[in-house]
């Protein structure tokens, strides 16, 4: 028997260097490009911008379906003259200060429900009454109850945002397993700090989901709202502006005005929700 054993060809020997060897193979541009967010959803809004472009061109009429182009020269034309900052700037007052309201109306509703069940079974039978409720149906009692004023729009407002952020922080802090409370407790947290450091990161992502339909829910009751009552809750927001150039058909001012409100839309979502995503839920392993 031989002392040398024959180095078969399925078995790699440690003596034998294996030169060099591309362990994993580099991404292209194209692929390093597309792996971007940002790049995927701005391709998207290019696309779709110039479908709008060429339905406008193909259709002829400024006056039933403007261009794109159209659009943006009357969105730039109002930013420099300043109508739509300063409507902007009174429907973001407004929409603050109910979206603030609704949210801490939500947070007490939550505690009572998380500390309870008869507070559980108050919050679920005021969200089964009030959530299928449309906001802006209520519009008509708030201008008889608070008047021709703010605070029927800000009424409006907190009940969009109150039902959806509170069911969701809810259904948030119940799925949160019996494990991790356990972990806590264990670790010595009770009462607030076991509700800071446990309960809420666990439940953070359908309190982040909550705020987000919410927003959404608010900013598109606002725009409905003054669409009919803006100037006369003294707002003159967004949506008394689409409400003016609609009268006067100034279509291409109308679009610029949807336009403000879809582009205020994409900033929210994407820059100041998905911070707070990424810094949070993201960071905490909770999200992919």
């Amino acid at each position: 028997m031989t002392d040398t054993l024959a180095v078969r060809a399925e078995i790699v020997n440690p003596e034998t260097p294996l030169g060099d060897v591309q362990v994993e193979a580099g991404l292209s541009w194209f692929e390093r490009i597309y792996r971007l967010g940002a790049v995927r959803k701005g391709f998207i809004l290019l696309v779709l911008a110039g479908l709008w472009q060429a339905y406008g061109v193909w259709l002829g009429n400024p006056l039933l379906f403007p261009t794109f182009t159209d659009t943006l020269a009357a969105f730039f034309e109002n930013i420099s003259n300043g109508v739509i900052p300063a409507r902007t700037l009174a429907s973001m007052e407004t929409l603050l200060i109910g979206y603030g309201i609704g949210i801490a109306l939500a947070a007490a509703l939550t505690t009572i429900a998380i500390g309870s069940r008869l507070g559980a079974d108050l919050l679920e039978a005021l969200t089964s009454m009030f959530n299928p409720l449309p906001a802006i149906a209520l519009l008509p009692l708030a201008l008889i109850w608070f008047g021709l004023g703010k605070g029927s729009v800000v009424f409006v407002l907190v009940h969009s945002v109150l039902w959806a952020i509170a069911l969701n922080t809810h259904s948030g802090f119940r799925s949160v397993s019996n494990t991790l409370r356990m972990v806590g407790l264990n670790y010595g947290l009770r009462g607030l700090k076991l509700v800071r450091f446990i309960l809420i990161p666990a439940a953070f992502p359908a309190i982040l989901t909550g705020l987000k339909v919410g927003w959404a829910f608010a900013w598109r009751t606002l725009i409905a709202a003054e669409l009919v009552f803006g100037v006369s809750s003294g707002s003159g927001g967004l949506g008394w502006f689409i409400f003016e150039n609609r009268n006067q058909l100034e279509t291409a001012n109308v679009f610029a005005g949807l336009f403000t409100v879809i582009f205020i839309g994409l900033v929210v979502e994407n820059l100041v929700f998905a911070t707070i995503e990424r810094k949070t839920v993201r960071r905490w392993g909770m999200q992919h």
